[in-house]
């Protein structure tokens, strides 16, 4: 007796829960409906947040440079979402080889200069354009001589490569388990915001060179990593200390072969992938083109798969929110 009593209480209190859900959204489809009257009427703007669905991880936009650029940024929520108002910046596209865009070893001016136009749209107050170039130039041209024609239009020189020592400052890594300290620019070092704008390229030792690779072009003495440590685990290191908050990778053409410095087999993917997890816009990248005309999985790459078990982001983009457009 005593039980079916109980089970007819929790019934009903079942029953007014379900009553006051209802009752609940019935009154906030009321107000939003009445909210949407009123803002038609009187011009009001909406943000687009009131109807958005979750916002994407990973962003990728196909067409031109800058306009996959733009649109790959938008779809994970602007650069406003990374860059306020008075925010110093520091980008960190690859700038390191002479050779023009279409040998694919560096970032395309033009999605640097797109990065450039959305931070300064953001109220950005400094903005570097940093890299330690590999090599000299090749009859004068450079990728930054390149890079900075392309960013002549905002009339602020922009654009550094940093083959001094006194750019740098000697930097623990907290977080590094081998590699411990190094001496980073002093431009990154007191940024509010890294943003990684890598070119999608293989690489001979290290199978890729995206964004997390890319940071070894932050720091002066890029050989140590090279001689005195396992190069995936030192890189691994670094980006315990250089974590980019936006990623931007210029896969617009990709070095499937022959990188860092090629030549090698060029796709022309007309393709721009965003995230704000380095890890995640390497391993995306990975999965979706060929290397060495071969798929393979980002577990495959050592450092994509020791970030990802270090938790430094995550490899696993089959379980993350990916969204991709026509720009």
């Amino acid at each position: 007796m005593k039980r079916n009593l109980c089970s007819k209480f929790l019934g009903r209190i079942d029953v007014c829960v379900e009553e006051a859900l209802n009752r609940r959204e019935f009154l906030k489809r009321q107000l939003l409906g009445a909210f949407l009257f009123t803002a038609g009427a009187t011009g009001l703007y909406l943000p687009r947040s009131l109807f958005a669905g979750p916002v994407p991880e990973i962003g990728i936009a196909k067409g031109k440079p800058g306009s996959a650029t733009r649109a790959a940024v938008n779809l994970i929520g602007g650069m406003r979402t990374f860059v306020k108002p008075g925010a110093k910046v520091a980008i960190k596209p690859n700038l390191s080889f002479p050779q023009g865009p279409e040998a694919a070893t560096t970032t395309h001016p033009l999605v640097t200069k797109e990065i450039v136009a959305m931070c300064l749209e953001a109220g950005a107050s400094r903005i570097r354009v940093l890299d330690h170039p590999a090599e000299d130039s090749v009859r004068g041209e450079t990728s930054i001589k390149r890079t900075r024609e392309a960013l002549k239009v905002f009339e602020k020189d922009m654009v550094f490569g940093l083959t001094k020592e006194d750019f740098y400052r000697a930097t623990p890594i907290v977080g590094g388990l081998k590699f411990k300290e190094t001496e980073v620019m002093r431009d990154v070092l007191e940024a509010d915001v890294l943003i990684a704008a890598p070119v999608a390229k293989s690489h001979s030792m290290t199978g890729v060179s995206l964004a997390m690779k890319g940071m070894m072009g932050l720091i002066w003495n890029r050989e140590t990593m090279h001689r005195d440590y396992q190069l995936d685990e030192a890189i691994v290191d670094l980006c315990a200390l250089l974590k980019a908050d936006l990623t931007v990778i210029d896969a617009t053409r990709v070095l499937s072969t022959g990188g860092p410095r090629g030549p090698g087999q060029v796709l022309r993917a007309n393709t721009v992938i965003a995230s704000r997890d380095m890890v995640a816009a390497d391993a995306k990248t990975v999965e979706i083109f060929e290397w060495y005309s071969q798929r393979f999985e980002p577990r495959q790459v050592e450092h994509i798969r020791l970030a990802h078990e270090r938790g430094l982001g995550r490899m696993d983009v089959q379980n993350l929110r990916v969204q991709q457009i026509e720009a």
